[in-house]
């Protein structure tokens, strides 16, 4: 076997773009049909990000064959559909994944964020949370900005607001992307694309306009993709996001993967809790003197009601 490696940066259904990072010179790869059949519950059994050993074509021009996809160090995850037990790997080998919202234009749906962070937490990803759009803020409830950051970083997750308009948190972001595969990850219409292009001028993802009559963004990523910052650095651009099922947790774990209650979960009288109806429930104290948000709380409860689906 050939032991050339080199890392996806592109998925193209059948067809792959690789390159030997740091090194950027992109070459064309189809996937050997072993793999395929070997992750039969995984619609793309390889992802962006993903190291693989390959064979490169007979000839120059050639197109290399992907062998073997190498341990993956971490990956994000997600169910494809409601009650479909086939999962699509969103990235792997990330360092970080930056999920982007927008409190507002599309309004920001805290159950899909809190699936997001706790798959992230699940599979080892770190993760901070990109507020958009923040010059649009004023028109609203000041509120509403200070009490989404009470609840995010009360949780331990950083919250940086951005704002391409501005300019507002962007060098912060560039900055922090510098020698890191970085995920860009959110629901369609949350301005995505619009902040990786303001991180590298030179890079122009697709951008695409809001529904107005839904509010809800119309998908204008349609491929995973990787692109080299030249600020240094790489960012995975995902497509926008509208269902988020969570894989491989059982829900008696799904509280650990919550930070502020892992924090608390040992003061509780029972073990195991669910933390929904035992009494000495050391989360539920925490929710009623607000320790823990109700928000995240309520989250963590339609998980566990989601999970019932699944069996």
């Amino acid at each position: 076997m050939n032991n050339s490696r080199a890392t996806v940066v592109k998925n193209a259904g059948s067809h792959y773009l690789l390159s030997a990072l740091p090194e950027w010179k992109l070459f064309p790869a189809v996937l050997r049909g072993r793999i395929r059949l070997k992750a039969s519950e995984i619609t793309n059994p390889v992802a962006v990000g993903d190291v693989v050993a390959y064979e490169p074509g007979a000839s120059e021009g050639d197109m290399a064959t992907i062998l073997e996809v190498l341990p993956r160090r971490n990956y994000l995850i997600r169910r494809s559909t409601n009650l479909s037990r086939q999962a699509h790997i969103i990235a792997a080998n990330v360092d970080m994944a930056y999920i982007v919202v927008s409190l507002y234009f599309p309004e920001v749906k805290l159950p899909f964020l809190d699936r997001i962070l706790v798959t992230c937490e699940l599979y080892g990803i770190p993760a901070t949370i990109v507020l958009s759009k923040t010059d649009m803020y004023s028109e609203f409830d000041p509120s509403g900005l200070a009490h989404f950051r009470e609840i995010y970083e009360g949780a331990g997750y950083p919250v940086i607001e951005t704002s391409v308009v501005t300019g507002e948190g962007v060098d912060a972001i560039r900055d922090a992307c510098k020698g890191k595969i970085n995920l860009f990850s959110g629901e369609s219409g949350v301005g995505k694309s619009s902040l990786i292009k303001a991180l590298d001028p030179s890079l122009d993802p697709k951008i695409g306009a809001i529904s107005a009559a839904h509010l809800q963004g119309k998908h204008t990523t349609s491929l995973y993709e990787m692109y080299p910052l030249s600020g240094g650095g790489y960012v995975i651009d995902s497509p926008g996001i509208r269902g988020f099922g969570l894989v491989d947790v059982e829900k008696e774990e799904i509280a650990k993967y919550f930070p502020e209650m892992l924090r608390l979960a040992d003061g509780c009288r029972f073990t195991p809790c669910t933390h929904t109806h035992e009494p000495g429930c050391a989360i539920k104290a925490a929710v009623d003197d607000g320790r823990i948000s109700p928000e995240r709380y309520n989250s963590y409860l339609g998980m566990l009601e989601e999970d019932k689906k699944f069996r």
